[in-house]
């Protein structure tokens, strides 16, 4: 009697509250998968109306950050539903979870740190995913971002997962433009007015080449004669280009210096090193002995 009693509660349970249960949890999955097709196609939708690389990158930045808290905000809500129909007074475990939120906060300071230096990283635009950074010591593409974590891969292809808490300082290499220095060094001999003229005529040759012409955004900047070295005079100037090209554009620009320079017979100079033996009152140096080992 008591069993059939017991199975009567059960089925009773399972008509009333499995039934809202299973609801709940078919709704969640529903809700998690809408959440994810409608952010997708949102963010399609903005990057069609402007076609520029930053405000694309800006935009998939956020995007992942809206997807994520989307997904905790269901998860929890789901949860808590569940929990109702279990039986489980809500308030009171909310309460209870306040407190212990309080209580793991000094704990987990580190946790905290890091979410709310991602909040501001990613509210002052300082890093996207695409950009080239260098963060806490480490450098790299930025291949995610999270409100905790910004997760790196550099050129020899390293995965370096940052807190955001240990970021102080942000070295963004391509935000809106990127810009390649060059230090041309050439012989003390050389007609410093020649070499500006071979650069520009290098820059002007790449900028009208169709495999580099959209990357190079201006005319190369000469800053002119910066230094005197032990073994070359410098020649310091610039090129501007649009993000992240920077380096394939500074490569191939050297590779054509030097073969210009060439061409011209314009020294480019390896270190010299020269004897000073010293003169006398007379105005007279010693001679210079060089004995052969063995002799």
């Amino acid at each position: 009697m008591e069993m059939n009693a017991y199975l009567q509660k059960l089925i009773n349970w399972c008509l009333s509250s499995g039934l809202h249960i299973a609801l709940v949890l078919i709704l969640t999955l529903i809700a998690l998968k809408a959440a994810k097709v409608l952010s997708k196609r949102l963010v399609d939708f903005i990057v069609r109306q402007k076609e520029d690389p930053e405000f694309q990158k800006r935009t998939q930045t956020l995007a992942s950050i809206i997807r994520y808290v989307s997904v905790i905000t269901i998860l929890l809500v789901g949860m808590m539903m569940v929990l109702k129909e279990f039986g489980i007074e809500i308030g009171p475990l909310l309460a209870a979870a306040g407190i212990a939120g309080l209580a793991v906060g000094f704990g987990a300071q580190s946790l905290v740190k890091d979410v709310i230096s991602g909040f501001f990283i990613l509210l002052e635009d300082q890093i996207r995913v695409g950009d080239v950074v260098q963060i806490a010591g480490k450098g790299g593409l930025v291949e995610k971002i999270n409100l905790k974590t910004t997760i790196l891969r550099d050129l020899a292809g390293n995965v370096h997962y940052v807190p955001n808490g240990h970021i102080d300082v942000v070295t963004n290499m391509t935000k809106d433009y990127s810009r390649y220095v060059f230090d041309i060094g050439v012989a003390y001999r050389e007609n410093v007015d020649e070499v500006i003229g071979v650069i520009k005529e290098v820059d002007e040759e790449l900028r009208n080449d169709p495999d580099y012409k959209d990357d190079i955004l201006e005319p190369i900047e000469i800053l002119g004669l910066d230094q005197f070295a032990d073994s070359a005079v410098i020649v310091k100037a610039r090129t501007t280009t649009v993000p992240i090209k920077q380096w394939r554009v500074g490569r191939e620009f050297n590779r054509r210096l030097k073969k210009k320079f060439d061409e011209r017979n314009i020294e480019i100079p390896f270190p010299h090193v020269t004897l000073y033996m010293g003169q006398g009152k007379q105005g007279q140096a010693p001679p210079l002995r060089i004995v052969k080992e063995g002799q």
